[in-house]
């Protein structure tokens, strides 16, 4: 069991998401940095399958109800155990009663804490993660919270720490052409790829909202709706971007630019406000 004294600013319960429910509205959602969620459950000998946190920004303080392991990946938060520096990126014992705490990382925005055997609370729709878009899922973390810890352990992990390097604030993220690029005009695609943008205040797990010169329409009017993938370029009216992330709506009525491909979407997830990123063509 663990007892949420502290949430930090926004921490979830999250897990692999639950992938084939979009004809009911409903996305896949998951861990935002999925390598980061997927590498903290390898150090603990977790199955692929179990559910961790993802805390937003640090701040998070919990107490281990017995011996536990837990690993903490993502952005790198200094992390302590009863206000003793321990490991990042590496398996962590908490004894029974002591306060496991997340600083706030210096870079990064979304760090991941995954504990022997996974977060146990109940699944919807297959899965336990918080789809803020939605609903569905539990709710976020509040004091007082508590969380059963499950049996989705596997073998005992033999790795001591993993060599990542910390998240950048000034990625390059490759993207696709999106299906729409004729609603833009001709310079849209050059402008999004040439041009350097900048992450706005009021970004979340659905999407950022990116600042920078604008990217103009060649059409007036809307398209009917049409279905959205993690990593979507959608340009609104305002000519400003929305790169939507892992609780992303499942259908838009905006054109989608350009889709950044798959194995960027964690770099994207842990820009946070004010971080400044660009893209260029994946081919």
């Amino acid at each position: 069991m663990l007892t949420v004294l502290a949430p930090g600013p926004f921490s979830t319960v999250q897990d692999a998401g639950r992938p084939g429910w979009a004809s009911i509205g409903v996305s896949r959602s998951g861990a935002a940095d999925r390598p980061a969620a997927e590498l903290a459950n390898r150090l603990v000998g977790n199955r692929p399958a179990a559910a961790l946190l993802e805390v937003t920004a640090g701040g998070l303080r919990v107490r281990a109800g017995r011996v536990l392991l837990v690993a903490v990946t993502g952005a790198p938060a200094p992390v302590t155990v009863d206000g003793r520096p321990a490991p990042f990126a590496g398996p962590v014992p908490v004894p029974a009663g002591a306060v496991l705490g997340l600083g706030t990382p210096p870079v990064g925005l979304r760090s991941y804490v995954a504990v022997r055997g996974g977060v146990d609370v109940p699944p919807v729709l297959g899965s336990r993660s918080t789809d803020t878009l939605s609903g569905l899922g539990p709710a976020p973390l509040t004091t007082g919270v508590r969380l059963p810890v499950g049996t989705e352990a596997g073998e005992e992990p033999f790795v001591d720490v993993a060599p990542v390097g910390a998240p950048s604030d000034r990625p390059v993220l490759r993207v696709l052409p999106g299906p729409r690029r004729d609603w833009l005009a001709d310079d849209a695609w050059p402008v999004l790829t040439g041009a350097e943008w900048r992450v706005g205040v009021d970004s979340d797990r659905v999407g950022l909202r990116l600042a920078g010169p604008g990217l103009r329409r060649a059409r007036e009017g809307e398209l009917p709706s049409e279905g959205l993938v993690p990593g979507a370029v959608q340009v609104p009216p305002d000519g400003a971007p929305v790169l939507f992330l892992a609780d992303h709506p499942v259908t838009g009525g905006y054109p989608v630019l350009a889709v950044v491909v798959t194995a960027d979407l964690g770099a994207v997830a842990q820009l946070r406000p004010g971080d400044a990123v660009r893209f260029r063509p994946a081919r």
